[in-house]
């Protein structure tokens, strides 16, 4: 089963809400999800993202691919980051 991290759209028309999810990767956009594990608003000024890092960092170790635009959000709070530096630390030790 490929997981995959996305954003699942929320919201009225025209007025865009993001939840980020992980999702089986054959699961329709909106569809059925695995867990949620934050949210993103781009209308407020600045934009709005708060992501559960625990959860995020433990489904990329599980192997899960977050999508460009998670992983573009993931760049912006630093916890693309995070991973790369604990996956290098972690080939070190072994």
């Amino acid at each position: 089963m490929a997981v995959r991290i996305r954003l699942r759209r929320m919201g009225a028309k025209k007025r865009p809400f993001y939840r980020i999810v992980v999702a089986d990767s054959r699961s329709p956009r909106d569809g059925r999800f695995i867990e949620e594990i934050g949210y993103y608003n781009p209308l407020t000024d600045p934009a709005e993202i708060k992501i559960d890092e625990e959860k995020a960092l433990d489904w990329m170790r599980k192997g899960a691919q977050p999508t460009d635009s998670v992983k573009q959000l993931f760049k912006i709070t630093g916890l693309l980051e995070k991973y790369k530096s604990q996956k290098t630390n972690a080939e070190k030790n072994s």
